[in-house]
């Protein structure tokens, strides 16, 4: 895990994310990644905020979130505000994927229903240590999507601990 202090006009900022392997044809979208305190991934010569597709990968802290104590408890929350946040979203649980070590994420597909302008989704459940992970690539259309799912699968099969 990556773990940083970063003093701000409002105090100490921290910021952890897990250490990913690199991922060829993606790189840190460093100003996404400490803006929305995630590790954000965009294509090679694109951004995070103009690419078609994205990967992001965060890393709750157990301890800030005592109200979740397991895996399967963060998943259900997850879908429930996703199923009241964004009504008629097509959620399915999908074969889950595996990190490098062997552990299992738990991984669910979120799709749009007629609305274009909703992303399509990918988001794989799991933890390490004292974190609950969450790996994510989302897509501004299907081709896209399409496009990007064999980087994010791979890359979730080269993270390890």
């Amino acid at each position: 895990m990556v773990k940083m202090a970063v003093p701000e006009n409002s105090g100490i900022h921290l910021y952890w994310w897990p250490k990913l392997p690199p991922l060829s044809g993606w790189h840190q979208d460093m100003g996404s990644s400490y803006h929305d305190a995630f590790y954000a991934l965009a294509p090679d010569g694109h951004t995070f905020n103009n690419a078609k597709a994205v990967m992001y990968v965060k890393a709750n802290y157990k301890p800030r979130d005592p109200d979740v104590t397991s895996v399967a408890a963060l998943v259900k929350r997850d879908l429930q505000q996703t199923r009241k946040n964004e009504a008629g979203v097509v959620i399915r649980k999908v074969k889950p994927l595996f990190t490098a070590d062997g552990k299992k994420m738990i991984t669910y597909t979120f799709f749009p229903p007629e609305k274009p302008a909703w992303p399509w989704e990918c988001v794989s459940y799991g933890e390490e240590g004292d974190y609950y992970l969450i790996f994510t690539v989302s897509a501004r259309t299907k081709a896209s999507y399409k496009a990007a799912l064999p980087a994010y699968k791979h890359l979730i099969a080269a993270y390890h601990r």
